[in-house]
């Protein structure tokens, strides 16, 4: 499955369910992830409720990254990882080639530091409104959220 449509910044995006079609190695990650039954977001300063994710570091794999980011974001501590989709924006600043993986979060653990973010936030569904919502992130607020929560919910939340 490929698809592809503009950004909430009128950006083209490439998104494929194939596995890592654009880049081996991502310099970027986002983590779609539940906690019990219900979906676990942070909170960033400025941009608004967003799943966790964020850059690769040098010497650290995607996959690693990803359970970094959810643990410095909110805390949760990753009990399995799923890889489902690479995305490819082609911007005016450049190209950014971003991982997206689902993730069942087995706890979540209080920390001193939520890093740019103001930690958990727990939500029992994610609302039908959220490209609209001055609530939620940009990042919230194209296909490529629709898209991998269909796949998601339909391969890992039955």
């Amino acid at each position: 499955m490929n698809y592809t449509f503009r950004d909430f910044y009128h950006n083209e995006v490439q998104l494929s369910f194939e596995h890592q079609p654009f880049s081996k190695t991502p310099k970027h990650v986002w983590v779609i992830c539940k906690y019990k039954k219900q979906w676990l977001l942070t909170k960033h300063g400025s941009r608004g409720l967003e799943f966790p994710g964020g850059k690769v570091e040098e010497g650290e794999t995607a996959q690693e990254a990803a359970i970094r980011e959810v643990m410095e974001e909110t805390g949760g501590v990753v009990k399995d990882l799923h890889y489902i989709a690479q995305y490819f924006v082609s911007g005016k600043s450049g190209t950014i080639i971003k991982n997206v993986y689902f993730a069942h979060i087995d706890s979540l653990v209080e920390q001193d530091t939520y890093y740019e973010t103001d930690g958990p936030k727990l939500l029992n569904h994610i609302p039908t409104n959220v490209k609209k919502s001055h609530r939620y992130s940009f990042m919230m607020k194209d296909d490529v959220l629709s898209h991998c929560l269909q796949f998601v919910v339909e391969k890992y939340c039955q």
